[in-house]
């Protein structure tokens, strides 16, 4: 089945927490490939150069299809493993999330290593929220300059997104809508413009949709 939806981050963030002097920072970034995921943990490794480890997890794809970690350095499976697991249980891709710590001088054990680097993603993922993303079918709508203002605002209100505008001898509006919505598209062009214009499809486009402020409405 072909993925049209999924969520990503909203917002890059940080967020802190400390375990028995031991710090960990959570860094959360949304990505759109491998290289910018692994460029964002070598420029923390070199913003933070005084920590002993920069471990990473990261999800990238609309099917969620590439999946990465990293303990770099803390006893395997304690770090990178679980920050992944959080990753999957918000349900997010394009993601990469990145624990620095900076170690307080006390051993935690493998149990409390994944409990405080599974935290410390939580955490973050808190502060960076959500919003999803929808495979929109891409239309271009030519009109006339006095009349694209009002179509526009009209195709607005009516829940249609329209991604941008091209201003020329005319004016062409790039308009997204859901494959299912497409007739109810055309039905609304041809009567805002009384059938004087037409839309044409332009391929399909990934576009962030609906937003939400935190993780409690990931699941659903």
């Amino acid at each position: 089945m072909v993925t049209s939806s999924y969520r990503t981050p909203r917002r890059d963030a940080e967020a802190e927490i400390e375990v028995r002097r031991s710090r960990f920072l959570c860094t959360i970034v949304r990505v759109e490939d491998e290289a910018a995921a692994r460029a964002v943990v070598d420029r923390l490794r070199k913003e933070h150069h005084d920590a002993r480890h920069h471990c990473s997890a990261f999800v990238l794809g609309p099917d969620a299809a590439v999946e990465r970690s990293n303990d770099d350095g803390e006893p395997s499976g304690t770090a990178g493993a679980p920050m992944l697991e959080v990753l999957r249980g918000a349900a997010l891709s394009d993601v990469v999330a990145v624990v620095t710590r900076w170690f307080g001088g006390t051993l935690l054990g493998a149990g409390g290593l994944v409990r405080a680097y599974g935290d410390a993603v939580r955490a973050g993922l808190d502060a960076a929220g959500a919003q999803r993303r929808d495979l929109l079918q891409e239309l271009l709508l030519e009109v006339g300059h006095t009349d694209a203002g009002h179509v526009e605002s009209a195709l607005r209100t009516r829940g249609i997104a329209v991604l941008g505008s091209d201003y020329a001898a005319a004016v062409t509006l790039r308009l997204g809508v859901a494959p299912a919505d497409v007739p109810r598209l055309h039905a609304l062009v041809a009567e805002l413009t009384s059938g004087a214009a037409l839309a044409t499809p332009a391929g399909e486009r990934w576009v962030d949709t609906g937003m939400d402020s935190g993780l409690d409405s990931l699941g659903s």
